[in-house]
């Protein structure tokens, strides 16, 4: 582990949460075909896990401790065992699949194969695909409702979005939307959908109660990315070609407001106490937190090269960055600013891990057993 910039853990130590307790961070290394698990009790690398070939999307369950892995070129799902942190099976899909999306009981997996025009459906529990739904061309993403009734599909290749009945399997609509439809945000009451349309400056809103479109809202040219507050009451934009957030609201569908964040923001992530939005700027090797409630950049710290996926520790004092061109991932500390220190936020430690880091997931959870090996 190499260490930059300040490092505190003699003055402030890691907090101990007892021998049971485990935190790990899983990062796809997309042109290593491995995983890199990071243990975020030490912040040092724990195991690193050969997968499929091409690594992207990862997700964790939310009720049982296992991790899922999208392999975009083997065309599979690798499963892995978070306890053990080993992978258990390997689930084959379709052509090109790029993310994977978990329910909130944990039960089903939804994968968009962006080769096949299709997204398979797997049941977590029997760890086995038990449907495949056409949907359109090149779909890039499938989201689950929080109410697991719904799944949303970006069809980048048609300009279409599919709206699928989650227990019947079928397609419920075809929504024509904007130029390109990528990333997608659903309101946690499952009332509405947002699509990010890279192609045309502009996210469609969706009313998943009538499967309408109800607007198509101007943000900043190539809106990549969607981080919507845990409230659901704003929807950033990461506008990739405009190097800046454009916010909406999500209640009225209204742009409020636009600020310039940094140079090719890729990705956001918000706190969990809705109030801060940290935001990866690609083309300027930073990362900007931005105050929501103030409306203005608190900080900006540098980090590696090509700063793309970000992920929260579960006690949001710890921001991780996947730089994707140095093959590292920075480790970015919020704690209280002591005496004659300008932020409260500093870099603590850089991990080295494989070749492309692209997404990161984190697992935290409890073992039986204060004894249980790692």
């Amino acid at each position: 582990m190499i260490g930059l910039g300040w490092w505190y853990f003699s003055e402030s130590p890691l907090p101990d949460y007892g021998p049971s307790y485990r935190e790990y961070a899983y990062v796809t290394n997309g042109k290593s075909n491995t995983v890199t698990v990071i243990d975020l009790r030490t912040f040092q690398p724990a195991k690193t896990i050969p997968v499929g070939s091409e690594p992207t999307g990862v997700a964790a369950n939310p009720t049982k401790n296992e991790v899922y892995i999208v392999n975009s070129t083997s065309n599979n799902v690798t499963v892995i065992d978070a306890e053990r942190n080993q992978v258990v099976t390997t689930i084959g899909v379709h052509g090109r699949p790029f993310f994977i999306d978990i329910s909130t009981d944990g039960k089903r997996g939804y994968v968009a194969n962006s080769g096949s025009a299709n997204v398979s459906v797997l049941d977590l529990d029997k760890r086995a695909v038990i449907g495949t739904v056409h949907v359109g061309a090149a779909p890039g993403m499938a989201r689950v409702t929080p109410s697991g009734t719904t799944v949303v599909v970006s069809n980048r290749g048609d300009n279409t979005v599919s709206i699928l009945d989650a227990q019947k399997l079928t397609v419920r609509a075809t929504l024509s939307v904007c130029q390109q439809p990528e990333d997608i945000a659903i309101l946690p009451d499952s009332t509405k959908a947002f699509v990010a349309c890279t192609g045309s400056a502009q996210v469609a809103s969706i009313d998943l109660r009538n499967d309408k479109v109800i607007a198509l809202l101007d943000v900043g040219p190539t809106p990549v990315s969607l981080a919507l507050k845990p409230d659901g009451g704003e929807l950033m934009v990461a506008d990739f070609n405009a190097d800046s957030i454009s916010i909406i609201e999500t209640g009225t569908d209204e742009v409020s407001s636009s600020y310039l964040i940094g140079t090719k923001p890729s990705r956001g992530v918000v706190s969990a106490d809705n109030a801060r939005l940290y935001v990866s700027n690609f083309g300027s090797n930073s990362v900007a937190v931005y105050d929501i409630d103030v409306g203005r950049i608190v900080a900006t710290i540098p980090v590696g090269s090509g700063p793309d996926g970000l992920a929260l520790s579960q006690s949001q004092n710890y921001l991780l960055v996947l730089n994707s061109q140095s093959g590292d991932v920075t480790v970015i500390q919020k704690r209280k600013p002591r005496k004659l220190e300008p932020s409260e936020y500093s870099l603590l430690t850089m991990i080295p891990v494989g070749v492309q880091p692209n997404h990161v997931v984190v697992k935290a959870f409890r073992v039986a057993g204060a004894n249980r090996k790692k």
